[in-house]
């Protein structure tokens, strides 16, 4: 029998291997590897495909998110010891961001139909010290309402998008800059390019996107040493640029991430006819917006029996993710925070496979043999 791989990036990036190899070359080939056309290009493209005036590429998507609320400190918009309000339900990168900028994450629980932090929910955890809110479009699934909207108007809050696993995804309700794709809903927002996303890089980047210039020529400068020009340093910055090879790569991946966000909604959708069992429940498909999958998560009791079951036929699973963050050994001062509805879904979510390595056939297999999971 064949294992169906959970994910195969050797098979994901072999369609394009021509065109990565020629661009890798190019870049190779013109002697300069940092802060090059490569990534001029790239950022080029990226803005424009996220509608938003600027695009900054940077080291991964935790930096992202990190530089950007660290410019928000430096602008003088945000003091340290501020809160910012993130989901209870999501990788724990989204609270390093803000724990690393010696702010307060203030945790909302989910939305359980679409595991998305539960906008209904945030007001009444706003305090005279919130600054920000920091949604997470989980698995490729957008969080925004019209209601995100007014909340930021009203308290005058910065929303911070974390796009890291739904680049492409858009919505019914226009974000704050009259748009309604994901990275450009909010005042900023992180992206991540780590290999496995739907756009992935083949190593470690990331990028912010924005329409403030003063922010995005704070996050440009922070991201290379804090300075605004050479050997001129105007913050204590980092070293967090993205070099010119995975700027080339990205650029021809970007041509294909709509396609590629198509064939995984189309995994998608056999999932959700076919698979029919009480047993798991299946994540919610939403009409009015385009989700782009970055994982389809299951819910079911009894996980490890499940996963165990389905890799007997055949079947790799995995767990996004099996320990929230506040849970987390480095989070110890947040263990007594009631947030039973992340807690029951970091035991019960399990992802099945939708990268390229699955077809119609593999996945109408895999509905089956979970239809007659008991």
């Amino acid at each position: 029998m064949k294992t169906i791989n959970f994910l195969d990036l050797k098979t994901a990036n072999a369609q394009w291997e021509d065109e990565l190899v020629a661009a890798a070359s190019k870049a190779i080939r013109s002697g300069r590897y940092i802060n090059g056309e490569s990534v001029k290009m790239f950022e080029h493209e990226l803005a424009q495909y996220c509608q938003t005036s600027y695009a900054i590429a940077v080291s991964n998507g935790l930096d992202a998110l990190r530089l950007i609320l660290r410019a928000y400190i430096e602008l003088g918009y945000i003091t340290p010891g501020d809160e910012v309000i993130v989901p209870s339900n999501t990788y724990i990168a989204t609270v390093l961001a803000v724990s690393d900028n010696n702010l307060t994450p203030v945790f909302v629980e989910p939305d359980l139909a679409t595991m998305n932090l539960d906008i209904s929910l945030i007001e009444q955890h706003i305090t005279s010290h919130t600054r920000a809110i920091m949604p997470v479009h989980l698995y490729g699934t957008p969080c925004w309402s019209l209601e995100m909207n007014e909340l930021a108007k009203r308290h005058n809050l910065k929303i911070i998008e974390d796009n890291a696993q739904a680049i492409g995804a858009t919505c019914a309700t226009v974000g704050l800059n009259g748009t309604n794709i994901t990275g450009g809903l909010g005042h900023a927002a992180g992206i991540s390019f780590y290999p496995t996303k739907n756009l992935g890089a083949l190593g470690d980047a990331g990028a912010i996107t924005t329409n403030d210039k003063q922010l995005a020529d704070a996050v440009r400068a922070l991201a290379n040493y804090g300075s605004d020009r050479r050997y001129h340093n105007i913050y204590c910055g980092f070293n967090c640029r993205m070099d010119e090879i995975q700027a080339a790569i990205l650029s021809v991946k970007l041509k294909y991430v709509d396609s590629e966000n198509s064939r995984r909604a189309n995994i998608a959708e056999i999932y959700d006819k076919n698979i029919t069992t009480s047993h798991v429940v299946k994540p919610t498909i939403l009409h009015d917006c385009k989700q782009v999958w970055h994982q389809y998560v299951l819910q079911v009791e009894n996980r490890d029996a499940f996963r165990s079951y389905l890799l007997d036929n055949g079947i790799e699973t995995d767990v996004h993710y099996p320990t929230p963050p506040h849970l987390q050994p480095c989070y110890q001062r947040y263990k007594n925070n009631q947030l039973p509805k992340a807690v029951n879904l970091a035991n019960s979510v399990v992802s099945l496979p939708i990268s390229t390595n699955v077809g119609g056939q593999e996945a109408l297999y895999i509905c089956e043999t979970i239809n007659k999971y008991s």
